[in-house]
């Protein structure tokens, strides 16, 4: 029987459901929690302009001592459901009711992009909100968009059945080349395909700021020979990596393989690459390679790195999602408290999770002396308008013990320029 185009079986048949089933479901929602106080569950997305920093007395403080024109997010995903002729690739259980976790997770996600507009496709209307939330925001602010490469096999070649998504280097590119004033690029090249060095090479003269790798779910193992190569040309190139270690929750790949551990790092480290550890390694647990049969928290063994000297100038940690309320709150006490790494960390929202309603307690922050309690119905208000500019404005506002994040951590444009 011959299949329509518009199939459920179909790939385009796959996308009109998706986008169907989610604005019915987040339209369900938004008309139950129209009658609670707040919205805790789907984010209403609302005009990024609708609110001024200069009615709160704790937002207007953001910007004191920090330049705008130095402010870039280092950790943003682009993302979409591949309804665009861009390339995007959307694993097929993230796009079924047969997985209604993954399913609901890609749903909250879209939802967090306020993607799933009437009009325009999911992928377009994803970027045209990430942009109006930059410009809604002082002249200067960007984010850093993230390719995402295939998950490859052992010997470098590409297994879309094995990957959760895909995110062409042509299409971050092409986004910050239309943007300029709000978008930089982050290419995603595996290290064992043949041609890596090659890719790597040519994303730098197109003005690539950084690579991104996810080992869990793209099959990298950075202690592996077959990355000296990668390595070697990162640190000819002046380009950093950024990586994520620990428990990988946003993220629920088809294949997940161990390779988030921390100290599997020490190889690019002793490369001399600029390692730059997503959400410092804040959340699992790991095996301890040091003494084998024991684990410990991701966090410790990405603090261990921290305290070697010899790794002083090219070991650094990106503080997005910290905040996230599956982060134990000892961690950012440590990240605040930890004044000596503080030139070493780099500000990221990790976007679109903030927009995730039910991921981020500013009552629990605030609970546990992280917040200022008179801080918390401003940000909240913020968030359902800006989420972008709510990330900031939070980190911004954390303080534990007299201790903040400075505004060198979110000043982080002059460390991806460095050539």
């Amino acid at each position: 029987m011959k299949m329509s185009r518009n199939s459920p079986s179909s790939g385009r048949g796959r996308r009109c459901f998706l986008k169907a089933a989610l604005l019915t479901a987040v339209g369900v929602s938004g008309a139950v929690l129209a009658h609670a106080r707040r919205p805790f569950l789907v984010n209403p997305c609302l005009d990024p302009a609708g609110m001024s920093l200069d009615q709160s007395p704790w937002l207007a403080r953001l910007w004191q001592g920090l330049d705008p024109t130095k402010v870039w997010d280092c950790h943003v995903h682009l993302t979409g459901v591949g309804d665009s002729d861009h390339g995007l690739y959307l694993g097929k259980k993230l796009e079924s009711l047969w997985h209604p976790v993954l399913y609901s997770q890609r749903m909250f996600y879209t939802n967090a992009g306020c993607a799933s507009g009437k009009s325009g496709t999911i992928d377009e209307n994803y970027v045209r909100r990430l942009a109006s939330l930059i410009r809604n925001m002082p002249t200067g602010v960007k984010a850093m968009l993230f390719s995402f490469d295939w998950f490859h096999d052992d010997v470098g070649r590409p297994v879309p059945e094995s990957s959760t998504f895909y995110v062409p280097d042509n299409y971050a590119r092409q986004m910050a080349k239309e943007h300029p004033d709000v978008f930089e690029w982050v290419a995603s090249i595996h290290p064992y395909r043949p041609d890596a060095v090659d890719r790597l090479e040519a994303a730098a003269a197109q003005g690539a700021r950084a690579i991104k790798w996810l080992p869990a779910a793209q099959n990298i193992d950075p202690a592996s020979k077959r990355c000296d190569a990668f390595f070697a040309a990162l640190v000819r190139l002046r380009l950093p990596l950024v990586i994520h270690c620990g428990e990988e929750k946003a993220v629920q790949s088809v294949r997940l393989i161990p390779f988030g551990n921390p100290l599997r790092l020490r190889r690019a480290l002793d490369a001399g690459v600029r390692v730059v550890v997503a959400h410092c390694a804040s959340i699992g647990e790991e095996e301890d390679l040091d003494r084998p049969g024991t684990r410990k928290r991701s966090f410790d063994l990405f603090a261990r790195l921290m305290e070697r000297p010899e790794w002083k100038e090219n070991l650094f940690g990106d503080i997005s999602a910290v905040v996230l309320r599956n982060r134990k709150h000892e961690v950012l006490k440590t990240l605040l408290a930890r004044e000596d790494w503080h030139g070493r960390l780099l500000n990221g929202s990790d976007y679109p999770l903030p927009g995730v309603l039910p991921l981020i307690s500013l009552s629990q922050l605030a609970r546990h002396g992280l917040l200022p309690e008179e801080s918390v119905a401003d940000l909240r208000a913020l968030r359902l308008s800006n989420s972008l500019y709510f990330d900031l404005a939070l980190k911004r506002s954390l303080n534990w013990q007299g201790k903040s994040f400075p505004a060198r951590v979110f000043e982080t444009r002059a460390f991806f320029e460095a050539v």
